[in-house]
């Protein structure tokens, strides 16, 4: 698969420059089973061999223990690396001990409270890139986004992200004030970002951060069943994506993804991130998936596919995928762009 490193951009704005494919960490601790800790790191390290230095966590991770695991990689490389972490999802307090339960805090005192928790789990004084993980109306946007404003006056976070926001959301932030970078869900199967985030970052000059370009590996083939064929901690088997009818109608999408992947000689992941990577062009904005591993092997195949360049048949033959999928992204979809806008 070789060792070239992949090419850089400036992710939106004014904002951070950094390879045009990053790393999201999520799953070296959390939420996909058991994890090689040794593997992993040394993932990390390859990653950053290879030209990725924009690397996603988030507080709600294991609860802070993402935050922990990547914290000696991100010191021993802290000006080579561009760190990006969120807050506002939150154990639900009527049930701390329920994994599942959570709540969406967006106001002034829970923001401060988490942004010090986050810089004391990293070990770090500044983060290069926060996020709001996700949106909750209760909290007016001039109190949440004045509120990490003060955290860049201040120097405790260089640039602002939002998460699964939508596009009105995204001006209105916007004009409070600079948004660097917008994270949804951006894939051959997710694409209702198009309808309104999409545009409204491309004339803001926000950039895009697609995470689970990969469809939490379901475009690659890996699975097609996740309640027979993944661990019982694999929070897959709880996505109507994944399991059941929908399982087996969403599998059967994927040929056309084989024809392309094999006039290309390559794998199903390659195509369906070289198809987001272009996304970039189509839309004249920034994009920089983060695909998650915790696999040096596929650290590097991840990254070849920035230089997989798909032709406009190839495109047109992949361009009715997402409107056949059966089943929605989450089975609570409130607390995304898609069930606001």
């Amino acid at each position: 698969m070789g060792s070239e490193k992949i090419e850089t951009v400036e992710l939106g704005t004014g904002g951070p420059r950094v390879g045009v494919q990053g790393l999201g960490c999520m799953g070296m601790s959390f939420a996909y089973g058991p994890t090689d800790a040794d593997e992993a790191r040394a993932t990390l390290e390859r990653a950053l061999e290879l030209g990725v230095t924009l690397y996603d966590t988030a507080d709600m991770y294991g609860r802070g223990e993402n935050e922990k695991f990547i914290a000696p990689f991100i010191r021993a490389h802290r000006d080579k690396v561009v760190l990006a972490t969120k807050f506002a999802i939150s154990p639900d307090p009527d049930a701390p001990d329920d994994p599942y339960r959570r709540i969406i805090r967006n106001d002034r005192a829970y923001i401060r409270q988490a942004v010090e928790g986050s810089l004391k789990r990293l070990g770090v004084d500044e983060i290069d890139l926060y996020y709001m993980h996700r949106r909750t109306p209760d909290v007016p946007l001039e109190e949440s986004i004045g509120a990490m404003a003060e955290l860049v006056a201040e120097g405790k976070v260089k640039h602002l992200g939002l998460s699964e926001v939508t596009g009105s959301e995204l001006r209105a932030a916007h004009a409070i004030h600079p948004i660097a970078a917008v994270q949804s869900e951006w894939s051959l199967f997710s694409r209702d970002i198009e309808a309104g985030v999409v545009p409204a970052a491309a004339e803001l000059g926000v950039g895009l951060v697609p995470y689970s370009p990969l469809g939490r590996g379901f475009l690659t083939g890996a699975f097609v069943h996740a309640d027979q064929e993944l661990g019982a901690d694999d929070f897959r088997r709880t996505q109507p994506r994944f399991t059941g009818d929908n399982a087996a109608a969403n599998a059967a999408l994927l040929e056309p993804v084989r024809t392309v992947a094999d006039a290309h000689g390559a794998t199903l992941g390659q195509i369906a991130l070289a198809w987001v990577q272009q996304q970039a062009a189509v839309h004249r904005l920034a994009v920089v998936p983060i695909p998650g591993t915790r696999k040096r092997h596929r650290v590097e195949e991840n990254t070849a596919a920035t230089r997989v360049r798909l032709t406009h048949e190839e495109l047109a033959l992949l361009e009715p995928i997402a409107d056949k999928v059966a089943g929605e992204r989450y089975a609570d979809m409130t607390h995304t762009s898609a069930g606001r806008e």
